[in-house]
């Protein structure tokens, strides 16, 4: 796949700095957690320190107050939940050659150093060039009032609580209320597979193909967020064209779509495959013969 960002920098660790604010355009809604795992903490042995990121404000990972990070204004990273993040500064040649192969794993080159008098918007000694066409992703309006789903929470527990109160504290009794809060959990998680399903479909594929966009990428970085959360949950991707064009041509788009959903779950976020199966229906399934357009889907289909 081709890149998506240039980092450009005069030195080892202004560049690396670099490449974490370019996963951070491209991955806006990645926590602390999310960037251990894209770049986890043995790309760097010899930095003398515990983590690569920490929350910019303590001295987690080092044995003191030790100023080893990058703390600057222009320098920490903003991540999705809205925490401020420090990288360290130590990189040798062997751990910077390390950080530059991972960084390809997602779409971010890193030129050479003499190239780096361009100027693409100067931030913390490093500067972005945006290659292919591609430009940062908008950020998403979140929806105002609360979900359906939390005053689903909220009535259920309030029962809970009302039975425990009122009945007798008995055996049964308690099993009744540990029956409402498995039926809790799984309406919350049954109904954020539902909603990022739907994320995912408003971002639609290029037609005859099958690589992901960006807003799909973001909706699958969210379902693996919830695949983290609920470990026994497994799924079954299921895509489906509509009824134009050869049929064993529309089969093979279906399959090589979900397909590409498991692959990106799998690979870049870390998925256990056993928990993913990639199913193609072709044009087999229409919801609405007449409809081409709703017939064009992914379904997430939760597996008991």
């Amino acid at each position: 796949m081709a890149s998506k960002v240039r980092v450009y920098g005069k030195a080892q660790n202004r560049t690396a700095l670099g490449i974490m604010h370019a996963y951070m355009l491209m991955y806006p809604h990645a926590t602390l957690e999310d960037l251990r795992k894209a770049f986890p903490n043995s790309l760097n042995p010899d930095s003398g320190v515990k983590e690569i990121f920490i929350y910019s404000d303590d001295g987690e990972g080092t044995d003191d107050k030790w100023e080893g990070f990058f703390k600057g204004e222009d320098e920490v990273l903003t991540t999705g939940d809205g925490k401020k993040v420090a990288v360290v500064k130590m990189w040798t040649k062997a751990s910077f050659e390390r950080v530059v192969a991972q960084a390809k794993l997602y779409d971010i080159e890193v030129a050479k150093f003499e190239a780096a008098e361009k100027g693409f918007g100067k931030k913390g000694g490093f500067t972005l060039e945006y290659l292919n066409g591609w430009t940062p992703p908008a950020p998403v309006e979140k929806k105002k009032g609360i979900p359906a789903w939390v005053w689903i929470i909220l009535a259920l527990l309030v029962i809970g609580i009302l039975v425990a109160l009122l009945m007798p504290r008995d055996k049964e009794v308690v099993e009744k209320v540990v029956e409402k809060e498995v039926i809790v959990r799984d309406t919350v998680y049954i109904q954020q597979v539902a909603e990022i399903q739907e994320n995912f479909n408003a971002a639609q594929f290029e037609q005859g193909k099958a690589e992901l966009n960006d807003d799909a990428k973001l909706a699958l970085h969210d379902l693996a967020k919830v695949m983290q959360q609920n470990p026994n949950l497994r799924l079954r991707i299921e895509g489906h064209t509509s009824s134009e064009g050869d049929e064993q041509l529309n089969q093979k788009l279906s399959q090589d779509r979900a397909q590409a959903a498991v692959d990106f779950l799998v690979n870049k976020e870390g998925i256990d495959a056993a928990r993913l199966t990639a199913i193609g229906k072709g044009s087999s399934e229409p919801i609405d013969p007449n409809n081409l357009e709703i017939n064009r889907r992914t379904v997430f289909e939760i597996v008991e």
